[in-house]
């Protein structure tokens, strides 16, 4: 994964990453056969997961989870890095760190309490009980409920409007939101972002197609 995400952040590389499995479940996150193993082979990474999730966060371009089922320990935190998570009745989580003895690595702490608030991460986290796909939209980690014979519809709906905006735009926004959201923004930096766009050629196109009334077609600069 870290390999595919790294050639996704070069530039023009694509504008929007759809995150999808199959099976019956979306993805059980960690391998748990290596917890608390001494060996080598176990131990040659153990940040390998997170680094992999901070890297998804980290991508320029928009990224969807497809959620058509169940997903547990780490890949909670997998979905919740990416912008969008859109899922289907079958969809739920649940977070066993508590009941297994393990503490949750740092960066995925955090990002479900900026993203979903103290209350239903200490409740996830603490309880390690399950929830529903209902309970995951009234707390926000789902953005979108839809029936499952509607996901890749909605999916490829969304994947179009967002690879439809200026991808400067898009992106820089993204950067800034989420640097907000860890509370690492430095305003020269959103600045600069605010500046460049202002001085695209996306800009002048979308301004253009907006008084010809057309469809505009950004170029990303």
């Amino acid at each position: 994964l870290q390999a595919h995400f790294e050639a996704l952040a070069r530039p023009g590389a694509a504008r929007v990453l759809v995150l999808a499995a199959h099976g019956s479940s979306f993805c059980a996150g960690y391998n748990l056969d290596e917890l608390g193993r001494d060996d080598q082979s176990a131990a040659r990474d153990p940040r390998l997961f997170e680094q992999t999730v901070e890297r998804l966060e980290a991508l320029p371009l928009p990224s969807i989870a497809r959620l058509h089922a169940g997903l547990y320990g780490g890949a909670t935190d997998l979905a919740l890095a990416c912008d969008l998570r859109i899922g289907t009745p079958a969809t739920e989580l649940r977070m066993p760190a508590a009941r297994l003895g393990l503490h949750f690595y740092a960066s995925g702490l955090r990002r479900f309490v900026t993203r979903l608030g103290l209350g239903p991460a200490k409740r996830m986290f603490l309880l390690g009980q399950t929830w529903s796909a209902e309970q995951l939209l009234a707390a926000g980690y789902l953005d979108e409920l839809v029936p499952a014979e509607a996901l890749d519809a909605r999916i490829d709906a969304l994947a179009a409007e967002l690879a439809a905006n200026a991808p400067l735009a898009v992106c820089g926004m993204k950067a800034s939101l989420d640097e907000i959201a860890r509370g690492e923004y430095a305003l020269p930096r959103l600045h600069a972002r605010e500046a460049a766009c202002a001085a695209s050629a996306d800009l002048r196109e979308g301004l253009a197609a907006f008084a010809a009334r057309r469809m505009p077609r950004f170029g990303g600069h």
